[in-house]
């Protein structure tokens, strides 16, 4: 039997109980493995402007991302070719990615991107998840511009 490997994408839904509040429950976006008591390592995590993080790839890690200030574009090698997924304060999603699957993050703005990476783990830390993967297709740039002029 194998196993496909897919990246979910789930939007959460927000709710405004009074004018300046913004209550968005994660554990509602149907991705219960989020919750905090269910994840094995919670990680703050801070992107700065203009940073193109070369692609890594976990044997025994699940991320599980979330974008609370700014924007990142994530880019997901599926199959050969980038998946590329805007994330933004603006509009909450998780984005879980399953081992295997190499990804890297690309904040191309001028500001800060702070995310929440919620990690599974299905057995010991690797040393090799934390190095960078040789990148053989490079990211469209001038793509990954657009889709962040689009989400403006």
């Amino acid at each position: 039997m194998s196993m496909t490997k897919t990246v979910e994408i789930k939007d959460l839904t927000c709710i405004h109980p009074t004018s300046g509040i913004e209550i968005c429950p994660v554990d509602q976006a149907g991705i219960t493995e989020y919750r905090v008591p269910s994840s094995h390592e919670t990680n703050l995590v801070c992107v700065a402007p203009g940073t193109i993080e070369d692609l890594f790839v976990h044997h025994y890690q699940t991320d599980q991302l979330l974008v609370v200030k700014g924007k990142l574009v994530l880019a997901v090698l599926l199959n050969g070719r980038y998946q590329y997924i805007v994330m933004s304060d603006r509009q909450p999603q998780v984005v879980k990615i399953p081992p295997g699957v190499p990804h890297g993050g690309l904040n191309l703005t001028q500001a800060p991107c702070i995310l929440i990476n919620s990690v599974i783990r299905h057995g010991p830390a690797y040393a090799k998840d934390y190095q960078p993967l040789p990148q053989r297709i490079p990211y469209d740039l001038d793509y990954v511009r657009s889709l962040l002029a689009i989400e403006d």
